[in-house]
């Protein structure tokens, strides 16, 4: 007979398992934030990150950036500029001359081509809209409890401010041409109007990228509206220095010029301030 073989079964006590147990602590769920032993600290306590860090946090605001209907008048006074250059581009390229220029020898009673009238018109007609744009974000700057009502109904504004600026620029126009055959001939009163013309188109130009910047960077709105106001300053200064060559004869047209100043370039300012203020009023 084969002898029995023994086998060995290793018996573990429980003290030998005691080192390696672990007894669940939750058996009962999760206790609940009072009996916990830990402080909660209230959420609105808590420090908030910044983007940038050196900035101070800013709500959204609806500006003409964000409005389709205003970006699409404003793209479309950039496209009539862009359609009428092909054929309007020498006019452009005469801005000083007819900015600065007070010669008498050329013909002066051409009118304009047709292709000059087209971009002479598209320019204007970007200044007047530019124009618009950079007057909504003054009247917000200026008066800010209005700035809900602008920003409800950005268009509606935008709209009204341009109808305002056209008109400004048609009643500049007018004015200008009766006191050029008052007090100057048929020459010196087309000189005074290719400058003032010229000198209208050439502002909507360089109110562009401003205007561009301040809808990208409305934070340094203030700055940007100053940078704009100085630009419409020195191009009217260049307005006048014209009109004070072409019309000045001796020292009492100094006087003439004084009332002129007072009359034509500083009561239609104000009065055009004026109308602003109660086109939003009506608009609130």
């Amino acid at each position: 007979m084969m002898p029995a073989t023994t086998q060995h079964v290793n018996v573990i006590s429980p003290s030998d398992t005691v080192e390696h147990y672990y007894a669940p602590q939750y058996l009962d769920g999760f206790p609940t934030a009072e009996a916990a032993d830990t402080s909660l600290q209230d959420i609105n306590a808590m420090p908030v990150m910044e983007l940038p860090a050196t900035s101070q946090p800013q709500t959204f605001a609806r500006s003409p950036l964000h409005d389709t209907p205003s970006m699409l008048l404003l793209l479309a006074g950039l496209l009539s500029m862009a359609l009428s250059y092909h054929t309007g581009y020498k006019y452009i390229e005469n801005f000083f001359h007819y900015m600065f220029s007070v010669k008498r020898r050329e013909n002066l009673f051409e009118d304009h081509t047709l292709n000059e009238t087209k971009i002479l018109a598209a320019l204007i007609a970007n200044t007047c809209i530019v124009e618009a744009f950079i007057i909504y974000f003054a009247v917000q700057m200026l008066r800010p409890e209005w700035a809900l009502s602008l920003q409800a109904n950005v268009f509606r504004h935008i709209a009204a401010f341009c109808a305002l600026a056209v008109a400004f620029y048609a009643v500049q126009w007018l004015v200008f041409r009766i006191l050029g055959y008052t007090f100057s001939d048929k020459v010196g009163t087309k000189l005074w109007l290719d400058g003032f013309k010229a000198s209208q188109s050439f502002l909507g130009l360089l109110l562009l990228p401003v205007l561009v910047l301040i809808m990208i960077f409305p934070t340094h709105g203030k700055l940007l509206l100053c940078v704009a106001s100085l630009l419409y300053l020195v191009v009217r200064l260049i307005f006048v220095y014209k009109g004070i060559r072409i019309f000045y004869s001796n020292l009492s047209s100094i006087v003439y010029f004084i009332l002129y100043l007072c009359a034509v370039e500083i009561v239609p300012l104000v009065i055009m301030t004026g109308v602003t203020y109660w086109i939003c009023g009506i608009l609130q």
